[in-house]
């Protein structure tokens, strides 16, 4: 019974391909948006927890102030000292790397070049936490770092602007008064989720930036990387309590010190990405709908046309439910093609869009399936009401109707 439902439904759309596609294309619009949305949304979830990720392994930053960002609260927030670094590496465990970080921003000079730069002072230990190795030369040795030599290592962003295509090192550039020697390269890292170029940097040691960049031995910003993720929690807990003990805070007062991890910045821009996934494919979704009532009208139009075949049908012998399920398997024909066609449009797109922004293309295959779902559901629903007035046609009254 199926297989014949199914033999007449094509041979009914065949005998009007034109009005059959038009009738599709809302149900390809609706699949094709749905599914790109999503497929280009999981893409630029999964490029922001990978830009998020090249900060550092297990990175934990500690600053100041009472929240992070780039709107702090420094008032009444003490910097950090070379004291509070040494404690942490001293007191709290399950710690790969401390790194001890103050930034200025300078121009760097080089004949008639010149950029405007970031200048980070730090130590050997910053290169590992955040899991950054060099693309040639080395890292500061033992005397570099105590004496405060001007020795520095510069980022993919400041090689280009200043050296072209030119090896730096061993070459010497200007920094504000001061002739900084470059002793290596950093590899290339690209950009942050925030937008920032994190390649558009110097590092020096931090005594060298003491004496002379910063002209104080405050201490801006401290980086630690914890052994695993799982570590994390218990490192934050064991720092908020050191700290807040060597900052003599009392039990009712604020921290006055702020510490966030990279799997804390991973979780609430993903959650973030995935809402806005979310809410782009139901609006998409909306689409769908309009492509089933298109489908129903269709359908009401075609039950009208051939009211003397139906009423044939019945006078023949053919049963109610024989005239519901051919008109409801034509519904979903309609709409299952539209859902296929659909789903093809939107790989394609996808593919393109995501090359185009930069993010992965990542093939969901549970998406595509509900896509193809919904649009087979979209048919029954919205064919259900013409297949039932075709069915409920009395054969004269349909016989008669002209």
């Amino acid at each position: 019974m199926f297989w014949n439902a199914l033999a007449l439904a094509v041979r009914a759309l065949r005998r009007n391909v034109l009005r059959s596609i038009l009738t599709t294309l809302g149900v390809v619009i609706g699949v094709a948006a749905v599914i790109t949305m999503v497929t280009v949304g999981d893409g630029a979830t999964a490029q922001v927890g990978r830009q998020i990720a090249s900060l550092g392994s297990n990175l934990v930053m500690v600053r100041p102030s009472q929240r992070m960002g780039p709107i702090r609260d420094t008032v009444g927030a003490p910097p950090f000292r070379m004291a509070d670094v040494e404690a942490i590496e001293r007191e709290i465990g399950n710690l790969e790397a401390v790194a001890p970080l103050a930034v200025r921003s300078m121009t760097a000079v080089l004949g008639g070049r010149n950029w405007s730069t970031s200048v980070t002072g730090t130590n050997n230990a910053w290169f590992q936490v955040r899991d950054w190795p060099l693309a040639a030369g080395r890292m500061f040795t033992a005397p570099e770092l105590a004496g405060g030599r001007a020795v520095c290592v510069i980022g993919a962003t400041v090689r280009r602007e200043l050296f072209g295509a030119a090896d730096p090192v061993g070459d010497r550039f200007r920094l504000g008064r001061i002739s900084c020697e470059v002793i290596g390269v950093l590899d290339t890292k690209g950009q942050t989720a925030f937008g920032s170029d994190q390649d558009d940097l110097v590092v020096m040691p931090i005594r060298t930036f003491w004496r002379r960049v910063g002209g104080s031995q405050d201490i801006g910003l401290i980086q630690l990387s914890a052994t695993t993720p799982a570590a994390i929690d218990q490192v934050q807990a064991d720092l908020t309590g050191l700290l807040r003990d060597r900052r003599h805070l009392a039990a009712n007062e604020e921290d006055n010190f702020s510490s966030i991890s990279t799997r804390e910045i991973t979780q609430t821009l993903t959650g973030t990405m995935r809402i806005l996934t979310a809410l782009l494919g139901a609006v998409a979704a909306v689409s769908l709908l309009v492509g089933g009532i298109g489908i129903m009208n269709i359908m009401l139009v075609s039950v009208t046309e051939r009211t003397r075949e139906i009423g044939i049908r019945l006078a023949i012998g053919a049963l109610e439910r024989d005239v519901l399920l051919q008109f409801l398997v034509e519904s979903v024909v309609l709409a299952s093609l539209g859902g296929v066609i659909g789903i093809v449009t939107a790989l394609v797109a996808s593919y393109f869009i995501s090359d185009a922004i930069g993010v992965p293309f990542i093939l969901n295959p549970g998406m595509i399936a509900l896509g193809f779902l919904f649009a087979a559901v979209v048919g029954v629903v919205f064919g259900l009401v013409p297949a039932r007035r075709a069915a409920r046609l009395t054969p004269i009254e349909a016989l008669r109707h002209e």
